[in-house]
């Protein structure tokens, strides 16, 4: 007797055999990118409209098991290669395979976690990661917070939540009463301007304070920047420090904004999507100083901490205010309306929210905060590392000391000249980006093009560094511009 299409769909033994066929192919691919890449390049390159030929294949064959286990091997085999010690791309980490295998279990699960009944492993799991969390930042037993879908929404959820404690009369039920602003440095993410416009601010919202030489907030600017915006008749309620900056991995003074902050009786805000991270290495958790003076921090799992994407910690000094973000009615969802640690969704955008918590536990549950301490350390021992193989090389210019493992630098000989040093430096990049031995990105300073490296994979040693170095210098050589 014929299967129908789901009998087949939801057959065990077939499940049993491809996910042993993948987890094999996994394992050796990831023994292969340990030991320097073999034959894997750190990225394969294709152009929209050849990549989306490419993938309408599939789709018309419709060929059962083995179709679908070709194209998990061709996903694996034509994405970029975060585990390959020549990967330096963008700021996203190679997830530990442990963290993996709990994202194929919260798949599988599929446990929406809105509700306490839906999600009681992970939301439970989800309350332990963040004490351990917050105690690393310095909290105290206040503190709480919860899981969310990437540092984006982890920033809009605070600074909802800053509007709601903060601003005069009651906006969420009433709108806004005046003109409501924050402070934030001219080179914090971009999701932050976004936030303050879909919170219906406008650009006069936003104030941007100017950035040092090493791309920090210039703080003390910040009480004449908040007596301009006072006299033009702004409401501002917050000041979101950066930890750190996307485009240079630079760090704003966390203690000189909680000061100011306190002074002001501010909302005080950390974007520690990337860099809030260094609170488990005890070598470098100096560089994020003054973190628990902020009432409310953003950290992503998934920039340095292994775990897979989208992983994002929300933490609030005060845990009660992270319930002042909502205020809905919901009875086919909740009993009570007061404040329920349990019940997610009163707090978070989601509702049917992934288990995210269960990625960060298991590194725990297996590892403890050890790996992360080690993980952590040797990343932003990579960006040092490689900042001191440039300074050795004078056709190559570092734009800033680097103070985690965020790096950029550009090709700038003084052998040629009378050259357009922003398109010689776009062509090295896309260049490298096409050959795909490395992958790296590029981005752009005061108007000024850099290469820019994230060295996310802690298995990258000098040899790879040294390698770009070298690749650069060659492509700098022979490329016309």
């Amino acid at each position: 007797m014929n299967k129908t299409l789901l009998e087949e769909a939801y057959n065990p033994d077939q499940f049993r055999d491809m996910g042993y066929q993948l987890i094999d192919e996994l394992s050796t691919y990831l023994g292969e990118c340990l030991k320097g890449g073999g034959e894997w390049p750190a990225n394969s390159w294709r152009t929209p409209a050849d990549a989306f030929l490419r993938w309408q294949i599939p789709v018309q064959e419709q060929g059962g098991k083995d179709t679908a286990m070709a194209v998990l091997r061709a996903t694996l085999q034509e994405g970029v290669h975060l585990h390959h010690p020549k990967y330096m791309g963008h700021q996203i980490s190679p997830p530990l395979p442990v963290t993996a295998l709990a994202g194929l279990l919260s798949d599988w699960m599929n446990n929406g976690m809105g509700v306490y009944e839906m999600g009681i492993p992970g939301t439970t799991m989800e309350r332990v990661v963040i004490q351990k969390v917050a105690q690393q930042m310095g909290y105290g037993p206040a503190a709480d917070g919860y899981f969310t879908s990437g540092g984006t929404l982890a920033n809009l959820t605070a600074l909802l939540a800053a509007r709601s404690l903060k601003a005069k009369g009651n906006t969420w039920q009433e709108g806004h009463q005046g003109s409501l602003a924050l402070v934030v440095s001219e080179d914090a993410h971009y999701c932050v301007d976004r936030a303050v416009r879909i919170m219906g601010w406008g650009e006069k919202g936003i104030i941007k304070v100017p950035v040092n030489e090493q791309f920090q907030m210039k703080t003390e600017l910040l009480e004449p920047l908040l007596m301009e915006a006072q006299a033009k008749g702004l409401e501002v309620i917050a000041v979101v420090g950066s930890a750190c900056s996307t485009a240079t991995g630079s760090f704003d003074n966390l203690e000189a904004i909680g000061d100011f902050c306190a002074r002001h009786q501010l909302w005080f805000h950390v974007d520690g999507a990337h860099g809030a991270a260094l609170v488990f290495s005890e070598k470098y958790k100096q560089v994020v100083k003054g973190i628990d003076r902020a009432d409310s921090v953003a950290m992503d799992f998934h920039k340095m901490l292994l775990t897979p994407s989208v992983t994002t910690a929300l933490i609030f000094k005060n845990g009660q205010d992270s319930y002042q973000t909502f205020s809905q009615k919901a009875d086919y969802l909740f009993e009570k309306a007061e404040a329920e640690w349990f019940n997610l969704a009163k707090r978070t955008f989601e509702c049917t929210k992934l288990m995210l918590g269960l990625k960060a536990y298991i590194t725990l549950a297996a590892y403890g905060t050890g790996v992360w301490e080690e993980g952590v350390t040797k990343m932003v021992d990579l960006g040092k590392t490689l900042a001191a193989l440039i300074a050795q090389r004078p056709d190559i210019e570092l734009a800033t000391p680097p103070a985690c493992n965020i790096v950029c630098f550009r090709y700038h000989p003084a052998t040629r000249v009378n050259f357009d040093l922003n398109l010689l430096n776009d062509q090295i990049r896309q260049a490298i980006l096409e050959d795909g031995a490395y992958y790296i990105v590029k981005t752009l300073l005061k108007g000024t093009l850099w290469l820019r490296t994230t060295l996310a994979n802690p298995f990258t040693t000098e040899k790879e560094l040294n390698g770009l170095l070298d690749k650069i210098e060659d492509l700098g050589s022979s490329l016309s511009v």
